[in-house]
């Protein structure tokens, strides 16, 4: 068997494969999309890369090349920093079925040197690395999904059922900021089901008991806690501060308030809601949101009125299974993380909806109202309105105006 030396096998690879120069992959790029992979050690690629390269070491290219690139008739690139380890890898590939890899002569060096632009990533650094690893390990999460989780903001409306398992998975998941609008107090009876707080904080403000156990969970995450109920006075100077909204409320009010200030806002709305024994989870997406996704159905699409006061017994009325709420928070949890690392399709235009009793589970797709107030193209409402009026509830002003009326009648 010939023996080679490393000039000659390097010299075989060249031959068996194709090669573009920096300046030819310039021109490339500008004309269509090409599939391009770092190869290099991490400590390289962190000092810069080409912007739309993906990063895949050397030692795992051919283990994980398949999750990147599944067509092998498409082209691929590969470079390392100067055309050395790339032209070994392609011709591995090549081996492997993919019908066009081509390396690039000079590598990052190459490029860098003739003045293209290259970005430099934001890293995790040694202790993220490994908190955060069984996420980076999966192809539609890596480094750059855990970055942008660290990224993010996300606010609940209530530390309550819902916004508790929610909250606990999404500051494990390592979300950088999250934000809670509450203004009630632990009471026993919420313990059957609100895993964020314990006995020992019963009377405490429920943000102050979420606060110390998000901090606890998870040094990486920055909570901020607005104590205070969520009203058309302060909801869009609330909102507009956070990237996703995770509806977790137990009134109409609120829902429909936060909906319609989500999307004045254009920020995706993660919506659930239980009774009893049943939940349903949906995603609202508003038009020209940050993330570049569809637009679908609003909850006003849904629900273009709400139902008579009294009509849906509460919680506290009709009772709640306490996992119930759990599952759901955990499924708003889920499309967060999908929304904001682009994994998956969401429930935009869906609803989720699960019975425990039979442990059924279906979808019903919902459909966008052209004449909605809120989301159609002429909208006849343009910013947030008095929403217990709109539900028919009682209010401190509904009251007074109540009063005039009858002064009237009376005189």
């Amino acid at each position: 068997m010939t023996q080679l030396n490393r000039d000659q096998l390097v010299q075989l690879a060249k031959s068996e494969i194709e090669e573009i120069s920096v300046h030819e992959l310039k021109e490339w790029l500008a004309e269509e999309d090409v599939k391009i992979i770092d190869i290099r050690e991490r400590d390289e690629f962190v000092q810069g890369h080409l912007p739309s390269a993906t990063f895949i070491p050397r030692g795992f290219l051919e283990l994980q090349i398949e999750q990147h690139q599944q067509d092998r008739s498409k082209p691929v690139v590969v470079y390392c920093a100067g055309g050395v380890r790339s032209a070994l890898a392609a011709r591995n590939l090549k081996e492997m079925g993919y019908e066009r890899v081509i390396s690039l002569v000079g590598g990052f060096n190459g490029w860098k040197n003739a003045g293209f632009s290259f970005k430099v990533p934001t890293v995790l650094n040694e202790e993220q690395r490994i908190r955060y690893s069984r996420h980076t390990l999966l192809s539609e999460v890596g480094d750059a999904g855990q970055i942008k989780l660290l990224e993010s903001k996300v606010l609940l409306i209530g530390a309550g059922g819902l916004g508790s398992p929610a909250a606990l998975y999404l500051a494990a998941a390592g979300v950088g900021t999250i934000g809670i609008v509450d203004f009630d107090d632990v009471d026993a009876s919420n313990l059957q089901r609100q895993i964020l707080h314990g006995t020992k904080d019963i009377g405490r403000p429920k943000v102050d008991s979420a606060a110390d156990r998000v901090r606890d969970l998870n040094p990486d995450v920055k909570f901020i806690a607005h104590r205070e109920p969520i009203t058309s006075e302060n909801a869009l100077e609330i909102i507009k501060g956070y990237d996703i909204v995770l509806n977790g409320s137990d009134n109409f009010p609120t829902r429909y308030l936060v909906n319609d200030a989500c999307q004045l806002l254009h920020k995706p709305l993660v919506d659930a809601s239980i009774f009893m024994f049943e939940g349903q989870v949906t995603v609202y997406m508003p038009e020209n949101n940050a993330y570049g996704y569809e637009s679908g159905p609003c909850y006003r699409c849904q629900y273009p009125d709400p139902p008579p006061p009294g009509e849906v017994p509460s919680c506290s009325e009709a009772g709640v299974l306490g996992v119930l709420p759990g599952l759901a928070g955990c499924l708003q949890a889920v499309e967060a993380m999908k929304i904001i690392t682009g994994a998956g399709e969401l429930l935009v235009g869906r609803v989720l909806m699960f019975d425990t009793l039979d442990m059924s589970f279906r979808t019903l797709k919902i459909q966008r109202n052209h004449d909605c107030p809120v989301c159609s193209d002429h909208p006849t409402v343009t910013k947030l309105i008095d929403y217990e009026q709109f539900c028919g509830l009682p209010t401190a002003r509904n009251l007074a105006r109540a009063a005039d009326t009858l002064d009237l009648v009376t005189a």
